[in-house]
């Protein structure tokens, strides 16, 4: 039985894991939750999972769900401390680190420490810190088992290969909704457009951030860490149907992809249950029903994100943090109608120029740029 903390478990990726827990009840244990301000459904997964506490945004919310669980005999907290005590459960053996953004980087890297292992999902955390993170992680001996399907892929496609006959990987794109949209009319482009992915359900700054492709940026930048590979060595091609989940080139020509339903819960599946396979009941593929995978070189003018991305990582020091910041603010305007689409990655041009960055930093001069890089996009 492997128990489990979930930071951030209201959320696309805390639900399906969630569904995940329900699928293999003898396998996993769910013994600490921490949400935002969706009171119905943190009430609902406290009923169903009965974790022993959890955490919400703030008193208010606190007491809302406090006063509809009180027949209960679960903890709950609030704010940083609620996430760092959720992350930090003595019961928990895996935290599930799936709160978008940079937030959760305090409570997951105290996890680490307390020799945790780590279902990631919150890319974030190595975008901004993934020296810092990496360096703990290997300290505490602890396991990191990626959720997003493009390093569950990579992970997978490892198996019996030894990693210094890597030549490089590939990382998939679906491209977004916007793929095959004019650039003239990126200014035009709304938010409720954006939110239509056309082949993952996810979250809403995650499904941004993939129009824009600022999340395979991400990814990159993600790669590099967990799998130890020069940026040199990182690819990414836009694959429209998300069949092939991602691939690695070997230095004998030879290739191995991971194919596989466009479904999350599969990767988060072999997450859980530290990469051993068991049956579910999640979408299959027809190859029959599948007339053609495309693969298309990303267009680095429509999408100047991900080459923002490229920059950061190989530059290092806190200019990871600043783009991510610059980046969730950018997001955060364009979803409540305040830029436009062709803003986002402009607004994020203007802080990274701006910024001089510092390199080797601790985790305060990670924390003080992302700070920074918020205030100034917010100034205008």
């Amino acid at each position: 039985m492997k128990t489990i903390s979930i930071l951030g478990s209201t959320g696309s990726i805390g639900k399906q894991t969630l569904e995940v827990v329900s699928t293999f009840p003898s396998s996993l244990k769910v013994v600490a939750l921490a949400a935002k301000d969706e009171i119905d459904l943190i009430v609902e997964q406290a009923k169903k999972f009965q974790p022993r506490l959890i955490s919400v945004l703030n008193q208010e919310i606190k007491e809302k769900v406090l006063a509809r669980l009180s027949s209960t005999k679960v903890e709950i907290h609030t704010g940083e401390e609620g996430l760092l005590k959720v992350a930090t459960a003595s019961e928990a053996q895996m935290v599930v680190a799936a709160i978008p953004g940079a937030a959760s980087l305090p409570a997951v890297l105290e996890a680490v420490r307390l020799k945790k292992d780590i279902a990631l999902a919150t890319k974030e955390i190595l975008v901004v810190a993934g020296e810092i993170f990496m360096k703990e992680a290997k300290t505490a001996g602890i396991k990191i088992y990626p959720i997003d399907s493009e390093h569950s892929a990579i992970a997978q496609c490892l198996k019996g290969e030894d990693k210094k006959t890597i030549k490089k990987i590939i990382l998939t794109a679906s491209g977004g909704p916007f793929l095959r949209t004019p650039i003239e009319k990126f200014g035009s482009l709304t938010a409720k457009e954006a939110l239509k992915h056309p082949t993952w359900k996810m979250g809403p700054k995650i499904t941004i951030d993939s129009a824009t492709l600022m999340n395979k940026g991400f990814e990159v930048i993600e790669a590099h860490y967990l799998f130890e590979l020069d940026y040199s060595q990182i690819e990414v091609i836009v694959h429209p149907e998300s069949i092939v989940h991602s691939m690695i080139e070997f230095v004998d020509g030879s290739i191995k992809a991971q194919l596989g339903a466009p479904d999350m819960r599969i990767p988060i599946q072999y997450a859980l249950l530290e990469e051993r396979r068991q049956a579910n009941l999640w979408s299959r593929l027809d190859f029959t029903k599948i007339s053609q995978l495309t693969f298309l070189k990303p267009d680095k003018q429509k999408f100047p994100c991900l080459e923002y991305a490229y920059e950061a990582g190989k530059a290092g020091g806190t200019l990871p943090s600043v783009l991510n910041a610059a980046n969730e603010e950018a997001v955060s305007q364009f979803l409540k109608g305040k830029f436009n689409f062709a803003q986002i990655p402009a607004k994020i041009k203007e802080i990274i120029a701006k910024h001089q960055n510092k390199l080797s930093p601790n985790l305060e001069d990670i924390l003080a740029a992302d700070k920074w890089a918020r205030e100034i996009l917010k100034q205008g």
